[in-house]
């Protein structure tokens, strides 16, 4: 294998709020921190994500280019009635696109995130179920 892991990084206006929303809004563990220059956040399932502050070649919050979706590990309506308890707002109710039920919503630079659960069971070696 050429390529082994990785992680998304998102650019981020305030470190401390950031990870504030991070550990405690989404309930994720904070790995490691080095002041305001980084912060690794453990999202589960090998999906490890980078917190960096935003620059003029990396702004923060710029839609459109990258989402970080999140698989629900409850059933996803139970999920987001948690995570709005914890202050997240979502845009609009769970989606049925099919395969996948989705909720979408923001971090606090409005970096675009979605929870999603399966609606059923990937087949094997399905390389599209890996993702989520």
């Amino acid at each position: 294998m050429t390529i082994s892991g990785g992680m998304p990084t998102v650019f981020l206006s305030d470190m401390d709020a950031a990870v504030r929303f991070y550990t405690e809004a989404l309930g994720l563990t904070l790995i490691a921190r080095y002041g305001n220059h980084w912060a690794s956040i453990d999202g589960g399932n090998g999906l490890t994500i980078g917190l960096h502050p935003s620059s003029s070649q990396n702004p923060a919050g710029r839609t459109g280019s990258i989402t970080i979706g999140f698989r629900a590990s409850d059933p996803i309506r139970e999920a987001v009635a948690t995570l709005e308890r914890r202050g997240i707002s979502f845009r609009g109710g769970v989606v049925d696109d099919g395969q996948l039920l989705i909720a979408t919503f923001e971090d606090l630079d409005g970096n675009p995130l979605y929870l999603a659960e399966m609606k059923t069971q990937p087949r094997a070696n399905d390389p599209v179920a890996a993702v989520v």
